[in-house]
């Protein structure tokens, strides 16, 4: 969608599945299933959805799905399914790894920072994006190269550890802009350095809440992911975005929606409900 001076381009690296009950933490399946049904294992499925930012000189794509390193064991696992993939969503876009000038991360989960990178013809590991220049937070980048117990399984190196050895990965220490329009806002909760990324042109503004928000079905506040590391931080955040984001009609992108990539919510009579966009 044309987004005042920029361009908005909702992409797709396919599909996972994830433990409904871990996706919605303390809420009772009987309430979460009516929005999200769970497979025999107990999986919802749910999108993996970069978004591109295209502005008259740049081009940037935030996060890049899971990608394409995974082994059998994990894809099965985690239920992946690739048919459709982000190569596809690019050159659906007019668009190719070639020509994106900008990777920001919101935070370095495998589900967002796996096709940061690839195996080459050799095996060896390298930037999925030749020619950018990759962003994220020094803090996230801290956890993510010591991570403990509780995050290890989230955090894997040879998604992000390349970009660095490759000198292509900036640290960025506070919120601030990363590109004319855009600027990153740390939500913490998720993880302490999780970030939405803010995006602002003519008087409209986009919010890509990343693990803030995954899915549509996550925008009552107490309805948090037993994955946050710190969820009464989430909850906090959480709570005044919303409000926000109805007062001010903010478009909100949900990275890990199946079916909405992004809407407005809403609020009737004290239900919240996001209205779809397309275009």
């Amino acid at each position: 969608m044309q987004f005042g001076d920029l361009e908005l381009i909702s992409l797709s690296d396919g599909v996972f599945r994830l433990d409904g009950g871990s996706m919605f933490g303390v809420v009772p399946k009987p309430l979460w299933e009516k929005r999200a049904p769970a497979d025999g294992k107990n999986r919802i499925t749910l999108g993996l959805r970069p978004l591109v930012v295209r502005s008259a000189d740049k081009t940037m794509i935030i996060d890049a799905g899971i990608g394409d390193k995974m082994d059998a064991k994990s894809i099965a696992i985690y239920g992946i399914g690739r048919s459709r993939n982000l190569d596809h969503a690019l050159a659906e876009a007019g668009l190719d790894a070639d020509r994106i000038d900008l990777v920001l991360a919101s935070h370095l989960h495998f589900d967002h920072a796996g096709g940061f990178t690839m195996r080459d013809s050799s095996g060896a590991l390298v930037p999925r994006f030749p020619r950018a220049r990759y962003v994220a937070r020094t803090g996230e980048w801290e956890d993510a190269t010591h991570p403990h117990e509780r995050n290890r399984a989230s955090y894997l190196k040879e998604n992000f550890v390349p970009l660095m050895d490759a000198g292509v990965l900036e640290l960025a220490p506070e919120d601030g802009a990363i590109m004319s329009g855009v600027r990153v806002v740390r939500t913490g909760g998720h993880t302490m350095h999780h970030q939405m990324v803010i995006i602002e042109s003519q008087d409209r503004t986009a919010v890509f809440a990343a693990d803030l928000i995954p899915t549509t079905a996550h925008i009552d506040a107490p309805w948090i992911m037993a994955y946050d590391l710190y969820p009464m931080d989430t909850l906090a955040f959480k709570r005044t975005f919303i409000r926000e984001a109805i007062e001010r009609e903010y478009l909100v992108f949900f990275e890990h929606d199946p079916v909405v990539a992004a809407g407005y919510i809403r609020e009737n009579n004290g239900r919240k409900f996001v209205e779809p966009v397309t275009a």
